[in-house]
């Protein structure tokens, strides 16, 4: 089974990326399984249900979407396996841009889209600095300049990535991504792999459900900014 993680931040055409990839490969009638990754609420799962994929959804609700993630994927293997899938995709949103949902060894895909500023590359971490492949949607809407400079800002925090433009709403350039898709590689298991960037820290008062403000209040991985002029 080939298994692939895609991840972006919210609004930036991931569910529309995949579903023109999957038109492609059933095409070429390949058994194919979702696993999507949220936080409070997503209707995604039944966009892919609507095209015959075997879907699974995850929401982390009051837990990190990273450590959610992290928990759950190996059982997601185990899944799309034991249901002969011939490829699983997950689909995670970077919900705060430093979220890190990409394994070594597995093929890591990234979604941004032109709309989104020029700077924003430079704002995201390890979901776009470490990704295989960076798919930069809505160029439709942007002159070519901009998609020029945009692209250039993406391939400043990321040399070495595939850059691709695809248009989520018309499929174009989603032929030449499925044909990446088809070049990962066969997994057995994700069990003694590892990420490929460490996740956020964070273990507070606040992640056990503190509310109250105040130094008194305030125990464990606690960081503070530097209030002092400088002179």
């Amino acid at each position: 089974m080939r298994f692939l993680t895609v991840s972006g931040p919210p609004s930036s055409g991931k569910t529309s990326v995949i579903l023109r990839v999957i038109e492609a490969l059933q095409q070429r009638q390949r058994k194919i399984g979702v696993v999507k990754f949220d936080c409070l609420l997503t209707d995604d799962d039944a966009l892919y249900a609507k095209k015959g994929v075997m879907v699974k959804k995850g929401l982390s609700g009051a837990l990190c979407p990273d450590h959610y993630f992290v928990s759950n994927i190996e059982a997601c293997v185990t899944w799309g396996k034991e249901n002969d899938c011939e490829y699983l995709i997950s689909e995670s949103a970077g919900l705060c841009n430093r979220c890190s949902p990409h394994i070594n060894d597995i093929t890591a895909i990234c979604v941004i889209d032109n709309l989104s500023g020029v700077n924003t590359p430079r704002k995201i971490g390890p979901m776009l600095k470490s990704a295989d492949i960076v798919v930069i949607t809505k160029g439709d809407i942007v002159s070519q300049a901009e998609r020029e400079v945009f692209a250039s800002r993406v391939k400043q925090v990321n040399p070495g990535a595939v850059i691709m433009n695809i248009n989520g709403i018309t499929g174009q350039g989603a032929f030449e991504l499925t044909s990446l898709f088809e070049a990962a590689s066969n997994i057995d298991t994700l069990k003694g792999k590892t990420l490929r960037f460490s996740m956020p820290a964070a273990l507070c008062s606040y992640c056990l459900g503190e509310t109250r403000i105040g130094e008194e209040y305030q125990t464990g991985n606690v960081r503070k900014m530097e209030m002092e002029d400088k002179q």
